[in-house]
């Protein structure tokens, strides 16, 4: 692994530890030549997944996407890193989990809803807004009475 500071390949793992339901592990690095600390993650590569958008187009799964999409439905809100990293983490885990290699862009938005939900309900409006394509103020009113109506969580 090159060395992020000084670009030396020498180092050691000082830590490792498994993320996301064992399919990914996190290592603490540490260089030889510079004593610098560095994190890196491995994933398993498999078959990428693919994404039926709602036109019928395929694209491969991009959990970068994904996390885009959460950051800005959660833009100046308190939600934290962290917990949109884990959300993607729940959709990359049902994607995975998933016996054929495709899953419907319905499906992603609606584990981001629930998500979301959960963790604030402006993001979750910001959210709902584009992935339900609301196209007038009564739609807005619709969706907020349905979130008053329901217990959070």
């Amino acid at each position: 692994m090159r060395c992020p500071f000084c670009g030396n390949l020498e180092d050691r793992v000082v830590d490792s530890r498994e993320l996301a339901e064992g399919s990914q592990i996190r290592r603490r690095r540490e260089c030889f030549r510079c004593g610098r600390r560095f994190t890196t993650y491995e994933r398993l590569e498999e078959v990428p997944a693919l994404v039926v958008k709602r036109d019928g187009r395929r694209e491969p799964f991009d959990r970068s996407k994904v996390l885009a999409g959460l950051l800005r439905a959660c833009e100046k809100r308190p939600v934290g890193l962290r917990e949109l990293e884990e959300a993607a983490d729940l959709v990359e885990a049902a994607v995975n989990r998933k016996d054929e290699r495709e899953i419907r862009s319905e499906e992603i938005g609606q584990i981001l809803m629930e998500q979301l939900r959960k963790l604030d309900q402006v993001a979750y409006v910001r959210f709902a807004s584009v992935y339900r394509r609301f196209e007038d103020v009564e739609q807005f009113l619709v969706e907020l009475e349905k979130l008053r109506s329901s217990p959070r969580g």
